[in-house]
């Protein structure tokens, strides 16, 4: 398939109805405080990454080394809807909430898969999804809320699935659109835009939980008068992108919120001179009044699409002797990043290359990366580097163990790519990438033998404990770790489920599921019995990678079939 078919293969346009619930309402749902998102039970899975702190870590530990091995499907749920399922099923008290693609919305008992409700939106007939998914839904009191690619905020009620309030949250006839899962702070609902290809204004709202109104705007691009502004040139701050399409992660005690944006429009640096703050950036704000506290950029004048909006994860690390209150990012554009929150500022510690790269020379003690211009992309020449525009890790997070005090990040590996800049104007809602579609390139570097790796690093001492390649298929899915030292990821082309001894690497199991996995797995708890949960459905990116590949790896095929079922697995008794 020609690259510029891939790249649009996954665009959509829906007129999807609102279908009447199925067997609701819930009885004796227990409504989601303050209290319980700061301290979720060790049963529950409220958040993106199940806490604040974006770790990625269960407390559970039922499920373990010692009988994963007898891990079986327990109950699976069709979603009846193709594309990238990319959502962890969100976990309250027995209720399991699935957001997925066409803005779809279905309430299940956790126990034995019964439908309660299920809310599908519909979408304008004209509307144009660039990434046609959806990372979850937030929660609070007895309302969850949903983020929508036609760039609404919708609030519907956790026992009925009716719409409580709908708001608009900006264009989507200009590119803007939204797939994350919101952040809910203390009864506010913070979402990030997407859009950075189309020539946004990148930007964090905030929105009162029970109404639906605004309560601040912190745009990621600064205009004339903000500090930051004299890194654009021109009207370049206007279109320049720096979209926050992720989640955030939040600090409890020092009310802080961290939140990724990610690349500057268009691609090629030259079209936007200057460091271009504050795209490829974690930004700290206050969520109350949206002001920015401090901020870090991974890389300046963003060249190769590496966005970095997958928000750090919170760890108290123990480095050099002290413990450090330390923001943790596997970034994309190749570096492993060790970042410390510190009340004045978010201070550079460490950085290191967790796959290769041929970009960065050097990184100062500041923590500026310092690029080969041979392998930066400009106007009219053609520039190949490494890693690939997908980066050495996308969007899909990796974990942090407790146990194992490790970081597991889902890598791609000799991965490399290239394009070739062209200047063109800017035309409201069209693609704006500064290359043709066609023109992007992505390359296995000569003599790899694997692609995806699952890789255990120690980032109080930056060594790379072990790692688990897999030959023909890249890593595109998230990580979870669990208290009984196992790590669950998917994201492979050959639709398997595995499970890994956190401590040593070695794989302790796996399953075939309907499709490829890019969804996020998650661990739960009913009635005293330990579940693990993940939604097969191949598609967006995972998708798009495994067709650019075709005919350059020998014996790789497209052949990953599309479809959303919901996997629930237990310890067979």
């Amino acid at each position: 398939m020609a690259l510029k078919q891939w790249l649009l293969s996954g665009l959509l346009a829906s007129t999807c109805l609102v279908s009447i619930a199925a067997a609701g309402p819930i009885e004796n749902y227990s409504p989601v405080t303050a209290d319980r998102l700061k301290n979720p039970e060790p049963g529950n899975w409220m958040h993106y990454r199940r806490t604040y702190d974006g770790q990625g870590y269960s407390t559970l530990d039922q499920i373990n080394t010692s009988n994963v091995k007898n891990l079986v499907p327990v109950w699976t749920f069709s979603t009846g809807v193709v594309e990238g399922h990319q959502a962890p099923p969100i976990i309250n008290n027995g209720v399991m909430f699935v957001s997925t693609p066409e803005g779809q919305v279905i309430a299940l008992n956790a126990k034995t898969g019964d439908e309660y409700w299920r809310y599908k939106r519909q979408l304008p007939e004209d509307l144009f999804q660039l990434h046609p998914t959806n990372r979850g839904v937030g929660l609070w009191q007895d309302k969850l809320y949903l983020a929508t690619t036609d760039d609404h905020l919708v609030a519907l009620d956790a026992k009925t699935g009716k719409v409580v309030w709908d708001t608009k949250v900006q264009d989507y006839k200009k590119g803007q659109y939204l797939t994350l899962m919101p952040l809910v702070v203390d009864g506010k609902v913070i979402v990030g835009g997407s859009g950075g290809e189309f020539g946004i204004r990148g930007y964090i709202v905030a929105y009162d939980a029970d109404t639906g109104k605004e309560l601040w705007r912190t745009f990621t691009i600064p205009g004339p008068g903000e500090p930051g502004h004299e890194t654009w040139s021109g009207d370049d701050w206007k279109t320049g992108g720096a979209p926050a399409w992720m989640t955030g992660t939040y600090d409890v005690d020092t009310r802080t919120v961290y939140w990724g944006t990610g690349n500057a429009a268009p691609w090629p640096g030259e079209t936007h001179p200057g460091d271009n703050l504050y795209s490829t950036s974690v930004l700290a704000l206050d969520p109350d009044s949206g002001k920015m506290k401090s901020y870090f950029q991974y890389h300046q004048n963003d060249s190769w699409d590496w966005d970095e909006v997958d928000a750090p994860m919170l760890i108290d690390l123990q480095r050099d002797g002290r413990t450090i209150k330390s923001l943790i990012h596997p970034g994309r554009n190749a570096i492993f990043w060790v970042l410390e929150r510190k009340p004045e500022g978010i201070k550079y510690v460490a950085g290191w290359p967790f796959v290769y790269t041929n970009v960065w020379k050097s990184i100062d003690p500041n923590g500026k990366p310092i690029a080969d211009s041979a392998h930066k992309p400009g106007i009219g020449k053609r520039v190949e580097f490494c890693p690939s525009l997908w980066g050495g890790k996308d969007w899909p997070s990796a974990a942090y163990s407790q146990n194992t005090k490790l970081v597991y990040v889902p890598a791609n590996e000799n991965f490399c790519g290239g394009f070739s800049g062209e200047k063109v104007p800017l035309v409201p809602g069209k693609l704006w990438l500064g290359t043709k579609a066609e023109d992007i390139g992505l390359t296995p570097r000569p003599g790899a033998t694997h692609f995806g790796e699952l890789q255990a690093w120690d980032p109080a001492t930056g060594k790379k404990v072990w790692s688990h390649n897999f030959p023909k298929s890249q890593l595109f899915g998230s990580v979870t770790a669990t208290a009984g030292d196992l790590i669950f990821v998917g994201g492979t082309n050959d639709r398997m489920f595995r499970a890994f001894h956190a401590k040593t690497g070695e794989l302790l199991w796996e399953q075939k599921t309907n499709s490829g996995i890019v969804g996020m797995p998650i661990a739960y708890e009913v009635d005293g019995t330990q579940y693990i949960a993940v939604q097969s459905g191949w598609g967006v990116d995972a998708q798009r990678i495994q067709d650019a590949l075709v005919g350059k790896v020998p014996g790789l095929e497209n052949n990953v079939p599309q479809g959303g079922v919901v996997w629930v697995f237990a310890v067979k008794k």
